[in-house]
C-alpha cells in the first residue's frame, strides 16, 4: 500500500522560506510522478507543483512559478517543495500526492494517493 508522509510545515513571516518533504513507501518511488497540492478552509484543493518520474520535467501553478521549486531524491524516496518569497496567500495545508500510473510526466488532477498534509502559515 502506498503511503505518503509530509513534514516541514510551520509558521514563517512573509518573504521567508520553508522546505517541505514527503517520504513515500509501498512501491518503487522512482517509477512515479509526484505532486504537491494545497487547500485552505472552504476552498477546493489546488495544484501547486509536480515532477515527472524521471525528474526531468516539472510543472508549477502560475501563482507559485519562480518562487517554489519541486525536486526529488530517489535514493531517499523523497520529494521536496522548496518555497521562497512566501506570501500570506500561500497559507494552506500542503499535501503530497501521486497516481497509480507508471512512469508519467505529470500527476493527474485527482491523484490516487494523498498524504495527511502539513500546515504552512505565512504571517504578514
Amino acid at each position: 500500500q502506498v503511503q505518503l508522509a509530509e513534514s516541514g510545515g510551520g509558521l514563517v513571516q512573509a518573504g521567508g522560506s520553508l522546505r517541505l518533504s514527503c517520504v513515500a513507501s509501498g512501491r518503487t518511488f522512482s517509477n512515479y510522478a509526484m505532486g504537491w497540492f494545497r487547500q485552505t478552509p472552504g476552498q477546493e484543493r489546488e495544484f501547486v507543483a509536480a515532477i515527472s518520474w524521471s525528474g526531468l520535467s516539472t510543472r508549477y501553478a502560475d501563482s507559485v512559478k519562480g518562487r517554489f521549486t519541486i525536486s526529488r531524491d530517489n535514493a531517499k524516496n523523497t520529494v521536496y517543495l522548496q518555497m521562497n518569497s512566501l506570501k500570506p496567500e500561500d497559507t494552506a495545508v500542503y499535501y503530497c500526492a501521486t497516481d497509480r500510473n507508471y512512469r508519467t510526466t505529470r500527476v493527474s488532477s485527482t491523484p490516487d494517493y494523498w498524504g495527511q498534509g502539513t500546515q504552512v502559515t505565512v504571517s504578514s
